[in-house]
């Protein structure tokens, strides 16, 4: 569930097919995000699922599945 939120969300900032993002995607590598990317899908996660990601946690998130890993754990 969250995955396909999340997919979609990256898939509209990111201007790029839905299809092609993946669990092990890499943000930056795979999906061409840049650092204000990042951010700004940040500031939209935290609104969209009413969480707040710390600096600390953002440095970690490499992959779409960190992401899911990270929400899943904050929306307990």
């Amino acid at each position: 569930m969250n995955f396909e939120k999340i997919a979609e969300l990256l898939a509209n900032q990111l201007n790029i097919d839905k299809a092609t993002i993946k669990p092990e995607s890499e943000i930056i590598k795979d999906l061409g995000a840049d650092s204000l990317d990042i951010v700004e899908m940040l500031m939209s996660l935290e609104e969209q699922f009413g969480i707040e990601v710390s600096e600390e946690e953002a440095v970690n998130l490499r992959t779409v599945g960190d992401i899911v890993a990270v929400i899943e754990a904050k929306a307990k």
